[in-house]
């Protein structure tokens, strides 16, 4: 039987006990402990290292939005909240799942059954690497207002700009306060490259490759972006691709 930890930040005792009371019927559960805001709920994540986090929305001083932001690793995470007017916008962030305050027992039943599936699979399809996310790994990102959680698969291309990072992935093109070096240290090495001292991009994302000046190669994207390989790395891309 597959087990898992989790913790709960939410700032309400009574909706922590309620949590608590539903999660008695899952035995595959673990509940590490609770925190009733963001910065106990930080500390608390980055001592445990979860896989589930149920995660209230609106939290004092801070919000749950913001809890995520501060995490380089961020577990599959259940929204929980009193109010629905976030349901819509939990979606689009990509949350794994959302759940209205006071919780219905056959709705959280039927999210835990989501997050035992989830786990399963990829326990049995993904190798683990210490250093590296996984490709199946979600990521927190926020640029201003918006936020989403992406996987690491979709993500097709990151760029500097300045002291940041701006990370591509569908039609968005967020900026997120790391270094490209700092971001490279975490990504599959067999799947993303670096380009150029500027661009590192996934080549399961590259559309087409043609000769370029110099011996230098040029990258088609299947969003259509053009990256120039450096001469240097044209000749690792060749030989990182080769039979």
């Amino acid at each position: 039987m597959i087990s898992l930890k989790a913790v709960i930040i939410e700032d309400s005792r009574l909706a922590r006990n309620e949590l608590k009371e539903l999660l008695k019927a899952h035995k595959e559960i673990e509940l590490l402990g609770e925190a009733e805001n963001v910065d106990e709920g930080f500390k608390l994540i980055n001592e445990t290292k979860p896989d589930l986090l149920f995660l209230d929305i609106n939290l004092p001083e801070k919000n749950g939005f913001e809890l995520l932001e501060m995490l380089d690793d961020v577990p599959l995470t259940i929204f929980t909240t009193a109010f629905d007017e976030y349901a819509i916008k939990s979606f689009e962030y990509n949350a794994f799942d959302y759940l209205l305050k006071p919780i219905n027992q056959k709705r959280f039943t039927k999210s835990i059954e989501k997050v035992i599936e989830k786990c399963t699979k990829g326990l049995s399809s993904e190798s683990k690497n210490e250093a590296a996310l996984s490709l199946d790994k979600q990521i927190f990102i926020k640029d201003g207002e918006k936020c989403w959680l992406v996987k690491i698969q979709d993500i097709f291309m990151l760029e500097i700009v300045g002291n940041y990072t701006r990370v591509f992935f569908e039609n968005n093109k967020p900026l997120i306060y790391k270094s490209l070096g700092q971001v490279e240290e975490k990504l599959p090495g067999d799947v993303f490259f670096r380009a150029n001292r500027q661009q590192i991009i996934n080549i399961n994302h590259v559309k087409k490759v043609v000769s370029w000046f110099n011996g230098k190669l040029k990258i088609e994207m299947n969003s259509g972006e053009e990256v120039e390989i450096s001469r240097r790395q044209s000749y690792l891309f060749k030989e990182q691709l080769s039979f």
